[in-house]
């Protein structure tokens, strides 16, 4: 059995106009694109809306794709737009500007924190617990933190694409993954702890209590 093309030949191959290789290409990183999608959005409706409208947006653009970033990048980025638009839509505009003090040098990519390292580097959102568990402490974070954990974790995308997606300083993207993992994680713990609480709840009450009354 011959080994599966990589994105790289299926994009040439899309490109001299293989349809094959481009739903081939689609399909593969459809569930990445549209997780992306409902990850930033905050809900179905609105994913695959925002999905929709990337995959229009990719096969618009192929022919301009120049392979200087993988295709996985660029469909991310693509489907970051598409979401971001989906919001903007909705009126629900993420402010993705303005609340980490970013020094103005006349480059976008310096700041106050561009020396910082980020020290949830190693981390991922998805290690912080279930996804129903995730997802939902996800969709309660403001738009300027969700939206760069989204892409770091779910798309892949490093610092400095990040911070192109976003047109912000890479210094600032940092600090807002690691305040978005941090309230995420503090998020998570504060459910599963209710969620203990509850589970060892005293049953052994005497009769007659208010607590047999309920």
């Amino acid at each position: 059995m011959a080994a599966p093309l990589d994105d790289r030949a299926l994009v040439t191959a899309a490109q001299g106009g293989d349809r094959g290789a481009l739903d081939q290409l689609f399909r593969r990183h459809y569930d990445r694109v549209h997780a992306v999608c409902r990850r930033i959005t905050g809900n179905e409706a609105d994913a695959a809306d925002a999905a929709q409208e990337a995959m229009i947006a990719m096969v618009r653009g192929l022919a301009r794709f120049d392979g200087r970033s993988s295709f996985g990048t660029w469909a991310y980025r693509i489907a970051t737009n598409a979401s971001l638009d989906e919001l903007r839509r909705r009126r629900r505009r993420p402010m993705l500007a303005g609340r980490d003090h970013e020094s103005v040098t006349g480059d976008r990519h310096t700041s106050d924190h561009a020396e910082l390292a980020d020290p949830t580097a190693g981390q991922s959102v998805d290690q912080l617990g279930d996804r129903e568990l995730i997802d939902a402490a996800l969709a309660a974070l403001p738009d300027d933190f969700r939206i760069p954990v989204v892409l770091r974790d779910v798309g892949d995308l490093d610092y400095a694409e990040i911070a192109d997606v976003l047109d912000l300083p890479i210094g600032t993207v940092k600090s807002r993954i690691a305040r978005g993992r941090a309230q995420l994680a503090a998020a998570i713990s504060r459910v599963d702890g209710n969620h203990h609480t509850v589970t060892e709840r005293p049953t052994n009450a005497s009769p007659g209590s208010t607590e047999d009354s309920r």
